[in-house]
């Protein structure tokens, strides 16, 4: 057994000369290189590789995230479910990160905070594009981006676009379920206000799932998105004040303050609030 395998690995291609390697396809070159410490301290490499993990990682929510909004909106639900579920498994990887950067004691970070002048965090805009397409909608959070007339423009438009809720709420209505046409026809760059119209039609998906299976997938779909993000905002909240307590953040921010304060700002607000009249 021993030597047969052993057979196979001499027929291994190694003449990489002219075809791509493996770090060719994936540009290791660039993402190896991309990281560049600002202090001579031996935890920065961590601070910058766990957010530019986080980064990329975020990239593929949003991949999926706008192919499964589009996928709600041509009326074809099934194609939706694994890339939500996808979402989800994402989201549990973002708030492991967490957990490693913990290990980054308070007065190890002060050694070169102020290296990172006013950058923060807050100014993600992948976050943003995330909370965006989730349906947490603030246009006074675009004024970070005004120096890039490219990247505002980008957010612009996922501010004024219609959010996965937004999508599947039309889903409900295609299906016959009644909903309200101020909010069928509302403008998508407001924050959304929870409607008694779409915890109805909510409540008559959960109470007639056989009929409405479909819907039924996507409303815990979506409950399981929504309970991730505030699981990823409650260890990112966690992970600031067990690290800088409650300092103002290197972009401006209350820090702790405000991560507690959107805590309360959750996601898809009816299909949580039916499960009380099921």
């Amino acid at each position: 057994m021993e030597k047969g395998n052993q057979g196979k690995e001499n027929q291994l291609h190694t003449d990489f000369e002219k075809e791509m390697s493996y770090g060719d396809y994936l540009q290791l070159d660039k993402i190896l290189t991309s990281q560049h410490l600002l202090s001579d301290h031996h935890d920065e490499m961590l601070f910058i590789v766990i957010h530019q993990a986080s980064e990329l990682w975020m990239k593929l929510a949003i991949h999926e995230l706008t192919a499964a909004t589009d996928c709600i909106m041509d009326n074809n639900l099934e194609p939706s479910f694994k890339m939500l579920s996808r979402v989800s498994r994402i989201q549990q990887q973002l708030t492991q990160s967490w957990s490693v950067l913990s290990t980054l004691t308070p007065s190890e970070y002060m050694e070169f905070r102020d290296k990172l002048g006013h950058s923060s965090g807050f100014q993600s805009y992948q976050n943003r594009l995330i909370e965006f397409a989730l349906g947490s909608k603030n246009s006074k959070m675009l004024s970070v981006y005004q120096h890039d007339e490219k990247l505002m423009q980008i957010m612009q438009t996922a501010l004024h676009a219609p959010s996965i809720y937004d999508a599947a709420i039309g889903a409900l209505s295609h299906k016959g379920l009644h909903i309200d046409e101020d909010v069928l026809n509302r403008d998508y760059s407001e924050p959304y206000q929870h409607n008694k119209s779409v915890e109805d039609a909510w409540l008559t998906v959960y109470q007639n799932v056989g009929q409405y299976w479909d819907l039924y997938e996507l409303g815990e779909k979506l409950s399981d998105i929504g309970s991730q993000q505030q699981i990823w905002r409650f260890n990112h909240m966690t992970t600031v004040e067990r690290i800088i307590g409650h300092k103002q953040g290197t972009g401006g921010s209350s820090g702790v303050t405000y991560l507690k304060r959107v805590l309360d700002q959750g996601f898809f607000p009816e299909i949580w609030s039916l499960r009380t009249r099921l």
